[in-house]
């Protein structure tokens, strides 16, 4: 199969600034990262205060690993399809059903007290994910449509930086709403739960439109006469070159053990600082905690972005993957809110960087045609490794509650997060070793 480049992005690569077109990509990730830091901030408090939950790290691990699996089924298969110069299409599809189901989150708050009001959230939220998630997958593989190969880490790295800092800007309201709402005027935190959920779709949708008008796939494959039945052939086909590239495999492999931890961190912080259950520790400090995160990722992911261009990717990812299980290990012995703060500090200076780097490294050594549905396959390994590790935690905390850590001097239920960062950070060096197998076009030029 050949791929057809009409035009490469108009790219300086000599310049250290971006290109219009890689801000229209970058401000995506300003746009969906709203969304993140309100489903790690707000949306596990919200969830109980609809539900009144009881163990709010079991239940909301096992909302988020239903997530998960449907993301790994989906993906590959979206990934794949999307390699027929359909990108654009499906990622404004899916986004859109990202931006409308937080938009119908924000209902939820009159249901309060309902017995199916729970329910019927958890539905929502797990549908929101997915187009989220499914967006993301279109929208990773846009890199080699808007950037050349030695801008990739350093785009990779401002979309994760901006995204950090410009998801704070609505979060500050949606921070002020919760503290209201929580501290000031409690019969006010419905009202503050369902405006934050309105704040953060608007801003995730007006961000996306400057990709969505200007974007334009150039690397694709033809569009075959049975593009459903053809995706099924291809994704089939895909494993089998996945097996021969054992360079990618590797790395998969290893990524799906080192970002399980970063995701469950993501997903889990809120909750799980709730549970532990410092003295003279509420949400609010939780709250505040994670825009603490968010301002040090902010500067730290550009650092790294600029570091790729004197050291190599490896060596970078290595650091991050060591720095995190650090992080890992201290969650487990973690007692005091001191240390707390330390792992939110440690967190915003590493997750900038594994992110990017690993999105850039991963687009490096894949064939640009088919980054859609290597993406897919990419999205399997990132999104399956949570179901791990929020399963086990949300299993273990049943067994060993946070709360009760104090008294054993170890949260048992964190055990799984420094383990799958080492066994992670193995199997990448392993994978250093091995050659790059992947070829560039000889249609392709790599600059105008």
């Amino acid at each position: 199969m050949s791929n057809e480049t009409t035009n490469q992005p108009a790219t300086n690569v000599a310049s250290k600034k971006l290109t219009p077109l890689e801000k229209k990509w970058v401000l995506y990730d300003v746009a969906n990262s709203a969304y993140v830091l309100l489903a790690t901030a707000l949306l596990s408090f919200y969830q109980s205060y609809v539900s009144a939950t009881g163990n709010l790290t079991s239940d909301w691990g096992g909302i988020n690993t239903i997530v998960t699996i449907i993301a790994v089924f989906l993906c590959p298969v979206l990934g794949t399809l999307a390699d027929f110069s359909k990108k654009r299409k499906f990622f404004i599809t899916f986004a859109l059903v990202g931006i409308i189901g937080c938009g119908v989150l924000s209902t939820f708050s009159f249901m309060k007290g309902l017995p199916i009001a729970g329910i019927l959230f958890s539905i929502v939220y797990i549908v929101t994910e997915v187009g989220f998630s499914s967006a993301n997958v279109f929208y990773d593989s846009m890199l080699s449509d808007v950037t050349t190969d030695d801008r990739m880490h350093n785009v990779s790295a401002n979309g994760y930086a901006w995204g950090y800092i410009g998801s704070c800007v609505p979060f500050i309201f949606c921070l002020v709403l919760y503290v209201l709402g929580s501290m000031v005027f409690p019969e006010f935190l419905g009202w503050a739960f369902t405006l934050c959920c309105l704040i953060t779709a608007a801003w995730w949708a007006i961000f996306t439109m400057p990709l969505y008008k200007s974007y334009e796939q150039l690397h694709y494959l033809p569009k075959p006469e049975h593009p459903i039945k053809e995706t099924f052939s291809r994704l089939g086909d895909l494993f089998k070159e996945l097996a021969k590239n054992k360079k990618a495999l590797f790395f998969l492999v290893a990524f799906f053990f080192y970002i399980d931890g970063v995701h469950t961190i993501i997903k889990m912080a809120m909750s799980v600082g709730a549970d532990l259950g410092f003295e003279n520790f509420g949400t609010v400090k939780l709250v505040i905690a994670l825009f603490v995160t968010q301002i040090v990722a902010f500067p730290c992911a550009i650092i790294f972005g600029k570091l790729a261009s004197k050291y190599s990717c490896e060596k970078l990812l290595v650091s991050c993957i060591i720095g995190y299980a650090v992080i890992g290990l201290i969650a487990v012995i973690m007692r005091y809110e001191w240390q707390f703060w330390v792992l939110a500090l440690g967190i915003g200076m590493f997750q900038g960087g594994i992110q990017a780097m690993s999105r850039s490294y991963f687009t490096k050594i894949i064939p640009a045609e088919k980054s859609g549905e290597f993406f897919g396959i990419y999205d399997i390994f990132g999104k399956s490794a949570a179901i791990l590790g929020l399963g086990l935690i949300s299993v273990l905390s049943s067994f060993f509650p946070l709360s009760e850590a104090a008294s054993i001097g170890i949260n048992v239920a964190l055990l799984p997060l420094p383990v799958l960062f080492i066994v992670g950070l193995v199997l990448f060096i392993y994978s250093m070793k091995i050659p790059t197998q992947k070829k560039e076009s000889a249609e392709e030029p790599t600059e105008e």
